[in-house]
């Protein structure tokens, strides 16, 4: 899947992933203690999958904690030694007061009181005594016989706390995954939705195969009401079951008196009604105003990564693949689609017709099946034996021709670099008005949001650009994420990243012209930002809630695992051992499910001429931990020292203990620094490591066209001998190593290890600079100083920091033209700095900028596309402007240009426009809530709204979570946009206090201890460097 939909300046922070799924309770808390061995109950012979279910480490059962968790909270303690019957605690007369008239009167006694060292002695022995018994008592892995000699205790692990379903009976499942005693071979659903009333209807049948025996099926459903459901065994005649459902885990079962027996095959069929979502997930329904303002609605589906059960029950998991045979009853005025070619159309008594589509020729995971009911209109091609298909409403049919195009080069790029032909017959490519997510990869049918799919005939290159990349990645998802599927979401980086990864290679290769190595350079950049907190996760984490399945569509999944995979095909020794590893592994592996090993031993195991490296050995430390290192450099002589340490801006306990990686170091210096042949490499495998260098090498350059995953200090002399280089000549290193060393230094001095006189000194050598990635690197990390200093209200540093933006960088602003431009590396130069003179309010840029609106307004007179933002933000700041925005915003259906007037809208510092445009975002009326993310995180740059934004959410949460699900992208980045410039002390304890309120419905996400963090971590770097920024500026 996609998340990103915006263009390359916006993609790093907007939404790709908001999935809904419903918050699931917490387990029971049920205690079940034995009493005496001799009456303790022998248990019925468990299922093989609940074998699980007995905690490694104890058998004894406190409370609902775990084997690995003891939390502190008071209650569970007292409950806790109460249970154990450490009821002797507090009981002791000497702690109670002398003066309480409740204080029993000692008796006369003739014998001498024992001294206080005495009685503390005793009372430890006695505590030691009945400490020593009850660990014999309750130990639950051996019984004992009169003479105190062990022997074996027959009794069975304890049974599985089940909890009660709906109906009060015992569910019986007590886990979020699913049992693997049963597998589904086959799904047919039928399904009726009803437009007119927001409903649907449907018939699922799944067939299956008992691996292994067992007294019942669980599966999922969600929102389902089942009206009836029958079981049948192959040859047996079928007879009617009863459905038992555990809503806070989303599961059904069905329970059997007799065992289903390893090899048997089954088959249940249910009946079932339902509600249209009216969120982004499952079968949910949208709508759309033509072209004479009529309302034309559809149903589409939205199912990764837990909702197909929120369409018919079935196995919702990745590793559960079947085949689908799919057939849809629709009015005639509707056309269908589904992941296979339609076979036939049937005409039903009731004045429907029945689609019905072919049975999938490949076993799918449930999240990748999808059909939609609508009234599309298509363009197709052939592309190598496959109709390629893109399909908009009618009215933007126009606007479909680049991506056909796009798609089927692609497609006939990724046929011969995988080696293997794409398995079904047709692909379609669909633009759903109301839609979420950027994309979403479904088999056979993708679907996306017309931002991210339709453009028309005056489109720029940065808009061309967007569509293609999140066409590249949602085809490449083809072979990696659909043939081939992790096996669980903790893999998910193995679809995400490789789909990330892809979509910019392949875009090199087909359209260079589109450039996307400026693009995937700032990726890199912004990961590491997120990577460098204490909150991030590995690439490979556990996941073992439904919130933290969603929280894994996250930048780390997409963009860290794309940048390790470009770190290791840059690392291996021979050119084509990264291709030939990936097409080993997708032939390997066809049609099954994979772990990040998996990947690991494929590339491994291709034969290479040079030593073979043990690819496994090198990237599990970049998958199994969180962060990356810092590198740092020190030089004596002819010797170098290498040293390695994790880079991380807040340190704790856990995370101090010495981490180590196995780094791939490129480097180049001063003798050959620019061509890829001047590339220097070694591996860091330890803590540190020396190099010799010839004695006259005047400086090094770490991380040759930041290809690694990783950040280097030079310590002051390195830094220095680099920017005296850089000083007498720019171009002594590429654009990107001088981009790299822009977002080095700010990160480190982020960390605490350089100055901020020293980032002065850096930017100011580079004082010439004209290159794309230097200049927009440097323009978004002092813009972001300028919000925290404003957001502060520190006016005197406000006032300095933008003279010297505009002072730096004013030549080059000077010198951008207001005309069509056509390299699409300028259109990216020229945004970036366009955009910052204006938001500065630079008099030239503003006068510009409002005579282009001025003439677009009057004659209709087009605006360069990259230049649209520019003018729609600075047009907004004015009461006519604003609403000569509004009005076209609801009436053009260009949506790349329509998505910027929007922007521009919530861009104004009127602040009853702000709280206006906030709600209408939140209501979907005039405004689609699928925007409410992107209106958040531009009302908050502003000084005017990032305090209404931050109220808003506040009073609106629960809302919010009914329409983006709890630990969705959508709400990570509505909390990010709204807290990541507070730098105070209130606000901290604001933010806090209001997510610490929330408990379910938000208080543990990792995207608010982020928050949090980044908080502290701007107050930090504030209040160390405010002197520092008023010296250097």
């Amino acid at each position: 899947m996609d998340l990103f939909d915006s263009n390359s300046a916006e993609r790093v922070n907007l939404p790709r992933n908001m999935i809904e799924n419903s918050m699931f309770e917490e387990e029971p808390d049920v205690v079940d203690l034995a009493k005496d061995s001799n009456t303790f109950p022998t248990f019925p012979t468990l299922d093989p999958d609940e074998v699980a279910y007995e905690p490694r480490s104890s058998r004894l059962l406190v409370r609902g904690l775990g084997e690995n968790d003891m939390e502190d909270d008071e209650e569970d303690c007292e409950s806790s030694a109460r249970l154990l019957g450490m009821s002797f605690m507090n009981r002791s007369s000497s702690h109670r007061s002398n003066s309480s008239p409740y204080v029993r009167q000692s008796p006369p006694r003739s014998c001498s009181r024992p001294s206080a060292r005495t009685l503390v002695v005793c009372v430890f022995v006695l505590v030691i005594v009945a400490s020593f018994t009850m660990v014999l008592y309750f130990l639950p892995g051996c019984t004992f016989s009169r003479d105190g000699c062990p022997k074996p205790n027959k009794t069975a692990p304890l049974e599985p706390v089940y909890p009660n379903s709906t109906n009060g009976e015992l569910f019986p499942w007590a886990e979020l995954r699913l049992p693997h005693s049963i597998r589904p071979l086959s799904y047919e659903l039928t399904l009726t939705p009803d437009l007119d009333n927001m409903t649907f209807t449907g018939r699922t049948v799944i067939e299956m195969s008992v691996l292994h025996n067992t007294k019942r099926i669980v599966l999922h459903a969600a929102n389902l009401n089942i009206t009836k459901a029958t079981f049948k065994l192959v040859d047996r005649k079928a007879h009617d079951v009863t459905v038992l459902e555990y809503k806070p885990r989303q599961q059904i079962a069905v329970k059997f008196s007799e065992e289903l027996k390893t090899g048997q095959q089954c088959v249940l069929t249910f009946d079932y009604a339902a509600n249209l979502s009216h969120t982004y997930d499952g079968f949910y329904n949208s709508s759309y105003t033509d072209k004479d303002g009529i309302k034309r609605v559809l149903a589409a589906t939205q199912f990764e990564p837990l909702s197909a059960r929120k369409a018919f029950p079935c196995f919702d998991e990745p590793s559960f693949k079947a085949t689908f045979l799919i057939r849809i009853n629709r009015k005639p005025n509707y056309m269908t689609l589904s992941n296979m070619p339609q076979v036939k159309t049937t005409n039903l008594t009731n004045g429907l017709q029945q689609d019905e589509f072919e049975r999938t020729n490949v076993n799918m995971s449930t999240y990748l099946v999808a059909f939609i009911v609508a009234n599309f209109t298509p363009v197709s091609s052939n592309a190598s034996g496959t109709m390629v298909s893109v399909y908009s409403v009618p009215e933007k049919k126009e606007q479909t021709g680049f991506a056909l195009a796009t798609a089927s080069k692609l497609l006939q790029f990724y046929n011969r670099f995988f080696e293997i032909e794409y398995p079904l017959k047709k692909l379609d490519l669909v633009a759903i008005p109301d839609f979420l997510a950027g994309a979403m990869e479904n088999w056979g049918l993708i679907t996306f949001r017309e931002t991210t799919l339709l453009l028309d005939n005056n489109s720029s290159s940065l808009e061309k650009q967007v569509v293609a990349s999140v066409i590249a990645h949602e085809l490449a998802h083809q072979w990696f994420g659909n043939l081939v599927t992790m096996s669980w979401w903790n893999d998910l980086w193995l679809n995400e990243g490789f789909a990330t990864y892809m979509e910019y290679m392949s875009l090199q290769e087909i359209l260079p012209n589109l450039d996307t190595g400026n693009l995937f350079l700032s990726v890199r950049f912004r990961v590491m930002d997120k990577d460098a907190l204490n909150s991030s996760h590995p690439v490979s984490t556990e996941v073992n809630t439904p919130e933290q399945v969603e929280e894994m569509f996250d930048s780390v999944s997409y963009e860290k695992g794309a940048s390790i995979l470009l770190m290791l095909n840059a690392s291996l020794p021979m050119e084509q051992q990264f291709k030939k590893g990936i097409i080993q592994y997708l032939k390997t592996f066809s049609g099954l499910n994979t772990e990040t090993e998996d990947l690991w031993n494929s590339l491994t195991q291709v034969e290479v001429s040079t030593p073979r490296k043990n690819i496994s050995e090198m990237m599990s430390s970049w998958t199994s931990q969180k962060g990356f290192p810092l590198v740092t450099v020190s030089r004596k002589g002819d010797q170098v020292t290498f040293s390695q340490e994790p880079f991380l801006l807040t340190s704790d306990n856990t995370t101090k203990r010495s981490r180590l990686w196995t780094i791939p170091i490129t480097y180049v210096n001063d003798s050959c620094s620019l061509a890829p042949e001047c590339r220097q490499t070694f591996t860091l495998n330890s803590k540190t490591e020396n190099i010799k260098v010839p004695e006259s090498l005047k400086w090094l350059k770490l991380n040759y066209k930041h290809t690694g995953f990783y950040i280097v200090d030079y310590g002051n002399h390195g830094w220095n001998d680099i920017i005296e280089a850089l000083s007498k000549n720019i171009s002594v290193l590429t654009a990107e190593d001088r981009a790299s060393l822009i977002h080095t230094i700010f990160a480190l001095s982020r960390l605490g290890r350089v100055s901020f006189e020293q980032v002065i000194h850096l930017l100011n050598a580079m004082s010439n600079e004209s290159e794309t990635s230097p200049v927009t690197e440097a323009l978004l990390q002092l813009n972001n100083i300028y919000r925290l200093l404003d957001k502060r209200q520190e006016s005197g540093l406000v006032a300095r920091m933008k003279a010297y933006i505009l002072n730096h960088f004013g030549s080059l602003m000077k010198s951008q033209t207001w005309k069509e431009e056509q390299s699409l590396s300028k259109q990216e130069l020229r945004s970036a700095l366009v955009s910052t003179a204006c938001i500065l309010s630079e008099e030239s840029c503003v006068a510009n900028a409002s005579f282009l609106f001025k003439q677009y307004k009057d004659s209709h007179l087009k605006i360069p596309a990259d230049l649209q933002q520019a003018v729609f933000t600075v047009a907004a700041q004015s009461e006519d402007g604003w609403q000569t925005l509004l009005t076209w915003y609801t009436a053009t259906t260009n949506d790349a240009e329509k998505r910027k007037m929007l922007k521009g809208l919530a861009s104004t510092q009127d602040t009853r426009r702000i709280a206006w445009i906030l709600k209408a975002g939140l209501n979907g009326d005039i405004i689609q809530t699928q925007e409410l993310p992107l209106i958040i995180n531009t009302v908050c740059n502003g000084f005017a709204g990032y305090l209404f934004a931050w109220d808003f959410i506040q009073l609106n949460w629960d809302r919010l979570i009914e329409k983006f699900p709890v630990g969705s992208f959508a709400i990570q980045a509505i909390v990010k946009s709204t807290t990541s410039q507070f730098s105070t002390q209130a606000h901290l304890d604001q933010v806090q206090t209001f997510f610490s309120s929330l408990k379910q419905r938000g208080s543990q996400m990792r995207s608010v201890q982020e928050a949090l963090e980044t908080i502290r971590l701007n107050k930090q770097w504030m209040e160390s460097n405010l002197q520092a920024i008023g010296k250097c500026l």
